[in-house]
């Protein structure tokens, strides 16, 4: 496993951080993926599409669905990749979801769990899904995953790390 600590200053646009967008740019290289948090990301290439959600009507998305049904549609073993960039803590969520269905949300205790369930059904086997978030914990070996490389992003000061996970499911 690859283990890598580059500084970088925060932003909300996770992937305009240029050592995560320089890591987005070796381990996305084809297919079809996922980004069921989007925002207003836009990652699509010519050898590689993002289909994107973002529960926020306001983000230019392909969807504005509960992240959970929106990795519903799609059929076991179909996809190439995951992106997996919700907001990292209940105050990011209220931030970025209150008034629009903060309910929808976050209304049951497993809903993290569901999420990475329905993420681990949708990835083809051998594929990967990339985790960002303040712990490394990613989707795990219980679901039948496999850490492959670690990038902390410290950003100084009083902020915390952001730390990226890939992981490619066994099988």
């Amino acid at each position: 496993m690859k283990l890598e600590r580059i500084w970088s200053m925060p932003n909300s646009e996770t992937f305009t951080i240029k050592p995560i967008n320089d890591l987005l740019k070796q381990e996305m290289q084809f297919g079809t993926w996922l980004d069921p948090f989007a925002r207003n990301s836009q990652l699509s290439t010519l050898t590689m599409k993002v289909i994107t959600n973002d529960l926020n009507p306001s983000c230019n998305t392909d969807y504005h669905m509960e992240a959970t049904e929106f990795l519903k549609q799609f059929d076991d073993n179909s996809i190439d990749g995951v992106l997996f960039d919700p907001p990292y803590s209940p105050r990011q969520v209220k931030e970025c979801y209150e008034g629009i269905g903060l309910d929808k949300f976050n209304t049951k205790a497993n809903f993290w769990s569901d999420v990475k369930n329905e993420i681990a059904r949708v990835i083809k086997p051998n594929c990967k899904v990339i985790c960002f978030g303040w712990n490394s914990m990613g989707l795990g070996k219980n679901r039948g995953f496999k850490m492959t490389r670690v990038l902390l992003v410290p950003h100084g000061g009083a902020k915390n790390d952001t730390i990226v996970t890939v992981e490619r499911k066994v099988g």
